[in-house]
């Protein structure tokens, strides 16, 4: 089973603690983290998290911020970090994260309250890229930085830019073999 690591607000909100524990999402404090790993699970993060949901856009730039924990976690658990990306995933929803207010009511209260639009049925890809192997001789920003590398690599390589929700719907019509 894959656990899902999610913001911590999602866990507050009525009658969802249970629905998360079924599809195995964890609220993510690295030690969690960490168990889970050395117990032979699978624990995706995103490192971006909800900023990156809500305030990126179809220019596909990573918005990560300093954000190291996740290297962290793959050091301490001693696994490689595999990264992944999808194809598309800023053209099924839309939000208004450009609008400075949204931004800055997330930025101070942590509320993720910026308008959705969209569920455009486009057509989604993921990529998985070569694992990052653990390295005892890395530290946690060289480990994040060969991280965004790779996903970064893979955003080039499958990624139109910038994305494009007509392109993206139309994509689901192409009838030509997809790469590897």
């Amino acid at each position: 089973m894959c656990y899902t690591v999610a913001d911590h607000f999602v866990f507050k909100l009525p009658g969802f603690k249970l629905l998360l524990d079924v599809f195995g999402v964890m609220h993510g404090p690295k030690e969690e983290c960490v168990k889970a790993l050395k117990n032979g699970r699978l624990v995706a993060i995103s490192p971006g998290g909800v900023r990156e949901a809500l305030f990126s856009d179809e220019t596909y730039v990573l918005v990560w911020g300093n954000r190291t924990g996740f290297a962290q976690v793959a050091i301490d658990a001693k696994v490689p970090i595999i990264p992944m990306f999808t194809q598309n995933v800023r053209e099924g929803i839309r939000t208004l994260g450009r609008i400075r207010l949204f931004r800055l009511i997330y930025e101070r209260l942590r509320l993720p309250l910026v308008p959705l639009y969209g569920d455009f049925p486009v057509k989604f890809r993921t990529y998985i890229g070569d694992p990052i192997p653990y390295d005892p001789n890395i530290n946690v920003a060289e480990l994040s930085g060969k991280a965004k590398a790779a996903i970064q690599s893979l955003i080039d390589r499958h990624q139109k830019i910038p994305g494009n929700v007509f392109r993206a719907l139309m994509e689901r019509f192409e009838t030509q073999q997809k790469e590897d």
